[in-house]
């Protein structure tokens, strides 16, 4: 009997056989693939992040794409639309490849604008993360008034960046800075901070450390409170010094962070236009000029305003980041670091 009914089965092609047909609902449709399960179970989250996605996509990829497509034609003042009166000329602009892009990395200015810029982002970020470093761990021990100074070590991140620019400029003045009339006053000559290439770089970075370490204080500050107590008690018991605690114990217990804000503190260095524009121009003539803020003179102070030469070196500093990143995350990953 049993048998009788598996060959009844097999002869009407059944879920049983092989080439049967597929499973259905119980209304004989199809089974939901992954993705329609997941947008069935998670409709609601799906439905609060979409107008989310939808404006970072906007926001961000729009002036992207369009950024890559002008830096494959030839736009400049010259050829883009433009409205005079009521008349709008449209734009007479052709696309010319790689042109731009060759026409960059053949080019003495650029390479010497990227040496400059690594140099710049290198020495902020190395000051910044050992002083930022030093700091937290001064204030993750127990001392009177650490709150008053923890408010006082934060505070540059609460002034806006142009504002402290500024400050500094004034503090720079060749000859009402205060700067220079502290060294007037023990008898050594006023230093042109702003009016020296070498002197230039200094006040830069300078000013861009001083803005920078809040962060990497409460970033490491907070990894160093997260380091358990008990290690660094049961390091002492067994004869470890300061610097073998700080070596084997803090360096490994704030690694996963530190990475991360050091990765941030890069990206945020390398395009740091503010500082750099702000404070020096770029000047004096073009000693401190990084490459961001030489793309903004080609699109806006240069004269015709070449727009397309400006969008080939935006995009030429995105691929510069993501390789770095992406260099930079295989060597964490090789490190044992997940990230």
């Amino acid at each position: 009997m049993a048998r009788t009914m598996k060959s009844e089965a097999k002869a009407a092609g059944g879920p049983d056989t092989p080439g049967g047909p597929r499973r259905t609902g119980t209304r004989g449709e199809t089974a939901p693939g992954p993705l329609r399960r997941a947008l069935a179970t998670h409709w609601y989250a799906w439905t609060m992040i979409a107008p989310v996605v939808i404006v970072v996509a906007v926001i961000i990829g729009y002036p992207l794409g369009r950024g890559v497509w002008l830096s494959l034609t030839n736009a400049d003042e010259s050829n883009v639309e433009r409205t005079i009166g009521a008349n709008t000329i449209e734009a007479t602009y052709e696309f010319v490849g790689l042109d731009n892009y060759t026409a960059i990395l053949t080019d003495t200015v650029f390479w010497s604008r990227l040496g400059w810029t690594v140099l710049w982002t290198v020495a902020c970020v190395s000051i910044t993360f050992t002083i930022g470093l030093t700091l937290a761990n001064m204030l993750n021990r127990k001392l009177r008034g650490r709150a008053l100074y923890r408010v006082l070590l934060i505070l540059p991140w609460g002034i806006p960046a142009f504002v402290s620019v500024f400050a500094w400029r004034l503090l720079f003045n060749e000859r009402n800075g205060l700067l220079n009339n502290v060294l007037n006053g023990g008898g050594i000559d006023s230093i042109a901070w702003l009016g020296d290439p070498t002197w230039a770089k200094v006040s830069v970075i300078a000013v861009n450390v001083w803005l920078g370490v809040p962060f990497m204080l409460v970033a490491t500050l907070g990894a160093l409170q997260s380091i358990p107590g008990e290690l660094y008690e049961a390091a002492e018991m067994d004869g470890a010094g300061p610097w073998q605690r700080f070596r084997n114990i803090t360096m490994p217990g704030i690694r996963a962070v530190s990475s991360t804000v050091i990765l941030l503190s890069t990206i945020w260095t390398f395009n740091m236009f503010p500082v750099i524009y702000l404070l020096t121009r770029g000047g004096p003539g073009d000693s401190s000029e990084i490459l961001v803020t030489y793309a903004f003179r080609l699109a806006f102070l240069n004269s015709p305003r070449d727009f397309a030469s400006s969008a080939a070196w935006g995009v030429l500093i995105l691929l510069l980041l993501v390789a770095f990143a992406v260099g930079y995350r295989r060597v964490l990953r090789k490190q044992g670091e997940v990230w």
